[in-house]
């Protein structure tokens, strides 16, 4: 950073003179030289405007290795970003340049994934590859990329544009599981985290299990590496996603104990093989139902995992007072407050309850027909994963399917 260098004497008289002309830099300390002098952090932008004193005997030099001021080493990643982008535009920054920087973002390895609204104004256009140098330097990373909107693609394929480094391949560490993928090729999902531990801490000793949506491998590697499944079939029909899985499952040693089938789940050939169905697709798995039961254990059945988006009937909205329509569609763009959410909680569970019973009932059905006789199912639990804005819940129902013994 550039510097004024003077004698201690006079240190103190031209700190006073930069400060008040609003050129001092003080993201770092004062720092001593040899001989008896002292370096004043100035503000490269404002060299221009420095008017000092005639007594004031001083150098301009850089400091290679500046010392952070302790003001500067408590500012949050978000501020010190800021401050690091501000120099660059000098005098054409403004509040809409501030707005334009973001306060969060996702880290995978050394890469930072910035949100779609990131640095949009024109004006970062003109700094070029410096733009993004800085952004990096300031949160510790190597690269940088850019989200951009989900495509309507049927496999959620991310629009996302790498802007510093070589590749979007990370690696990323999740309940001591690591997944590798190509962030420019799949979304990484860290709201279902609750669920992720929940699945590891199933009792799946020595069962053989169906993914029918393993993606990269949210579900299928808790079910490998913690609940102790023998087995796993991992259908998933993303290229890219396949790709990652299989990395994936070598990183973490447990390739040989799961086969990939790649293509359309609702094609899989598979039949009579599983104890348990993970079927983590939202706003509904519906469509896999029927494969599901096809590859349940006939002579034993199993545990069927259903992921779904419930949504809150317009009655209990009315309860609440609402005058929102409920919601057209599977997702919705912001989480509930939290407060909001534990009162949305405990209106919703008896609709809850309804949805499970109403599911029980036709994966019955068709396990009979599928069969030739009939088979019990039994709620086991419903677990609330999520919550979005502000009257739909991302929910799983464990339930088991059994067999009617004569």
């Amino acid at each position: 950073v550039p510097a004024l260098a003077t004698e201690r004497r006079f240190a103190q008289r031209l700190r006073e003179c930069l400060e008040q002309q609003r050129l001092s830099d003080g993201r770092y300390r004062l720092q001593r030289l040899p001989g008896d002098r002292v370096a004043l952090p100035v503000l490269q932008e404002k060299l221009s405007q420095l008017c000092l004193p005639p007594e004031v005997p001083c150098e301009l030099l850089r400091i290679q290795d500046p010392v952070p001021s302790r003001a500067a080493r408590r500012r949050s990643p978000a501020q010190r970003l800021r401050d690091e982008l501000r120099p660059l535009l000098g005098e054409s920054w403004t509040e809409e340049l501030e707005r334009d920087v973001p306060h969060a973002w996702q880290r995978h390895g050394d890469l930072v994934l910035l949100s779609q609204d990131s640095f949009r104004a024109a004006a970062w256009e003109r700094l070029g590859s410096a733009l993004w140098d800085t952004v990096a330097s300031a949160l510790g990373a190597r690269r940088v990329a850019r989200r951009g909107r989900v495509m309507p693609d049927g496999m959620r394929t991310p629009r996302v544009t790498l802007l510093l480094g070589q590749h979007g391949w990370v690696e990323h560490v999740d309940n001591g599981i690591r997944y590798t993928f190509d962030v420019t090729k799949c979304m990484f999902s860290p709201g279902n985290i609750t669920e992720k531990l929940r699945v590891a801490s199933l009792p799946c000793s020595g069962e053989v299990v169906v993914d029918l949506y393993a993606g990269i491998g949210y579900f299928t590697l808790p079910f490998l590496v913690h609940a102790g499944a023998a087995f796993v079939h991992a259908c998933e029909w993303n290229s890219h996603a396949v790709e990652a899985l299989h990395r994936t499952l070598l990183l973490n040693g447990v390739r040989d104990r799961c086969h990939i089938h790649a293509g359309d789940s609702r094609q899989l050939q598979l039949q009579d093989v599983a104890d348990r169905v993970n079927l983590g697709l939202i706003p509904s798995s519906e469509q896999g139902w029927p494969v599901a039961c096809r590859v349940l254990k006939k002579d034993t059945g199993g545990v069927l995992h259903i992921h779904h988006n419930v949504e809150t009937a317009p009655a209990l909205l009315a309860e609440r007072g609402s005058a929102e329509a409920a919601s057209p569609g599977g997702e919705a763009q912001h989480p509930a407050e939290d407060g909001e959410e534990e009162m949305l909680g405990a209106r919703l569970r008896p609709q809850w309850q309804q949805w499970a019973e109403g599911t029980a009932t036709r994966i019955r059905g068709l396990l009979a027909e599928l069969h030739g006789r009939p088979w019990r199912t039994s709620v086991l639990h419903i677990e609330a994963v999520k919550s979005y804005a502000p009257h739909v819940h991302h929910l799983v129902l464990d339930l088991e399917c059994r067999p009617v013994l004569p």
